[in-house]
């Protein structure tokens, strides 16, 4: 990915020795390090609010010094990172974002527009509200793939072994394309198919065939599997085998199901971005 800008998305909490990693890649790579400090503030009382002109606005004064806080907090975090990509001599900017969690989906989104990949550091799953705003905005609002669990790119951005949980659905296809120049760095991809329906109006005679042939002739080493759940979750199967193979990074379509029902019922884009341990590429 030469030439690309990063985007990494952290927390006031998010620790410098994280981020430091990258630092190699980006300048084999000549990267551009965009990261975006982001705080969520209380949101604003409502009871707060007069009605000019029988009654005086009021503003808490527990909800300033929690604005003000995060406010001093996010720039402290962003001096560090600016002292870091000097120090390395990197190109490189530094933002922040602070409003309430629902608010912060669109501004993240509108930075990543811009970006070439996005990813999200782990200090932000200390509020999974904040977390889940910030995935989504990223996931639906922006067109940048996302990366979760790999907060430096160390895995990402050289990657070894890639496995593709692969169907033929609309998000998994995007997801691909989007993770093509990784995947053409890979030594080594699998696609792996789980529990597909083998007819041809649904994932063909052969699941992950037509995908393999298509990788290969951009030059990657590929090997296609289908494996049946066996009752399991999907996601408890496609981190089994990513961790069998041996596999860097899962590259996996989000939200092939609406939003709605995985929030409701869980799912596989659900479980995928619950886990913690493997690093894993979505776009929507």
């Amino acid at each position: 990915m030469k030439n690309s800008t990063i985007l990494t998305v952290i927390g006031a909490k998010c620790p410098m020795d994280v981020l430091s990693p990258v630092t190699d890649a980006a300048r084999a790579g000549n990267l551009h390090l965009a990261y975006l400090a982001v705080g969520a503030v209380p949101q604003f009382p409502n009871y707060g609010v007069g009605m000019l002109p029988y009654g005086t606005p009021v503003v808490p004064d527990a909800w300033q010094e929690a604005v003000q806080q995060t406010g001093a907090d996010l720039k402290a975090k962003l001096d560090e990172v600016e002292d870091m990509l000097a120090k390395e001599g990197l190109s490189g900017d530094v933002n922040s974002a602070c409003a309430e969690p629902v608010g912060l989906a669109d501004l993240v989104a509108w930075r990543a527009n811009l970006c070439d990949l996005c990813l999200i550091s782990n200090d932000l799953r200390d509020d999974p509200y904040t977390f889940k705003n910030v995935l989504h905005g990223l996931l639906f609002n922006s067109s940048a793939p996302v990366v979760i669990n790999d907060t430096a790119g160390e895995k990402t951005l050289s990657p070894n072994h890639i496995l593709i949980a692969w169907n033929t659905s609309l998000p998994a296809a995007r997801t691909v394309k989007q993770a093509l120049p990784l995947l053409k760095q890979a030594k080594a991809v699998t696609v792996a198919c789980f529990d597909p329906v083998m007819s041809e109006m649904a994932d063909g005679e052969n699941p992950g065939s037509d995908l393999g042939k298509w990788l290969t002739r951009h030059g990657c080493n590929v090997t296609v599997e289908q494996h049946p759940s066996g009752g399991r979750e999907i996601a408890e199967c496609i981190l089994g085998r990513a961790k069998e193979v041996g596999a860097d990074l899962v590259v996996a379509g989000a939200y092939g199901r609406s939003r709605l029902r995985e929030n409701l019922f869980g799912g596989t884009t659900a479980s995928l971005t619950a886990q913690t341990k493997m690093p894993v590429l979505m776009t929507h």
